[in-house]
């Protein structure tokens, strides 16, 4: 008898259940074609900056590409999160040099259309990077059309696609549990899969840390969830969707929740962060903060202290989670 935790290999391999030749039946509809998860691109208000973010299926391609792309002339600043890759632009155009191994794919251009309401982006690559400047990302989810020549082999590619413009829309929440029950970057987490959908579009999550007052339920954490909407109609429904979700689904009658539109928060909104992860802050600062920076108050319980709080934290998630996180 086998004695436990030891293995007997003297026992007979078992052979598996499919032959080899069952591969012969497997087909790869496209195999040199990654499709992105998503393609997304949000906008300042006169259109002059913009942060274009892709989301794609494979990690090791987004890591090649934030190398690679990182060095486009339009582009300002990258960084990666989660599977996705962030780039800072410049709106306009720049002659890309496409040089094999180290550079071996970028960005020439990022255009907007106001009266559609279109960003137009220009990729180029050669080889393999030409296959993901060009059919990847022609084929991820929110790309309206595509532009693309031939790719892959020694070929230098180069393609156009065309996305919705967005606007990035903040949404930080506070205060949906109990000591009983409930976590609020849970519940939250599940609502913007819920409410995501092409025109508003979920972006990041962002659990931030406060300040450890007497009325937490444990650790005095809030979240703030970050869209890309394509029209105010848009965010309006979204919004409107979130809210009857929480009063659905939080157990506390100080549910907080705030909404901000825009490029980039306030240095104020930033400060009020710190604040809140530092010290102890009343309701009324809270408010006087939201009517200061255009900020919608659209539960008002206590919680909106924590909410408010949260708003500059969005899409920082890797640093919001620190005990005196600052920026």
């Amino acid at each position: 008898m086998q004695k436990s935790g030891i293995i007997n290999k003297s026992a007979k391999k078992t052979e598996p259940e499919s032959s080899y030749a069952d591969l012969e039946a497997v087909i790869l509809n496209d195999p040199y074609v990654v499709p992105y998860n998503g393609v997304y691109v949000v906008c300042d208000e006169k259109n002059e900056k913009a942060e274009l973010i892709e989301q794609s299926d494979c990690f090791a391609s987004t890591c090649w590409s934030y190398y690679h792309y990182s060095k486009s002339p339009i582009i300002t600043g990258s960084r990666i999160l989660g599977q996705s890759v962030r780039y800072k632009i410049d709106v306009g155009q720049k002659e890309l040099i496409l040089k094999s191994s180290t550079s071996a794919a970028g960005i020439s251009s990022l255009l907007v259309d106001s009266e559609r309401n279109e960003v137009e982006i220009t990729f180029s690559g050669l080889g393999g990077g030409g296959i993901g400047a060009t059919k990847c990302r022609a084929l991820g989810k929110g790309v309206l059309r595509y532009e693309i020549s031939e790719s892959g082999g020694e070929k230098a590619a180069s393609g156009k696609i065309y996305v919705p413009r967005r606007n990035r829309v903040l949404i930080a929440i506070d205060d949906t549990d109990s000591c009983e029950v409930g976590a609020t970057w849970t519940l939250t987490h599940n609502i913007a899969q819920k409410v995501s959908c092409n025109d508003s579009v979920i972006l990041s999550q962002s659990l931030v840390q406060l300040y450890p007052v007497p009325e937490r339920t444990q650790n005095c954490m809030s979240t703030v969830l970050e869209f890309g909407c394509v029209s105010d109609a848009a965010k309006e429904e979204l919004v409107y969707k979130i809210k009857a979700f929480l009063q659905k689904y939080s157990v506390s009658k100080n549910t907080g929740m705030v909404v901000f539109t825009g490029f980039d928060v306030t240095e104020k909104l930033k400060e009020f962060s710190i604040k809140a992860g530092t010290m102890r802050l009343t309701k009324e600062d809270a408010i006087n903060a939201a009517i200061e920076n255009n900020v919608e108050i659209i539960l008002d319980g206590n919680g909106i202290i924590g909410a408010m709080g949260a708003i500059a934290g969005f899409a920082k998630p890797e640093e919001t989670v620190v005990p005196k996180f600052e920026f």
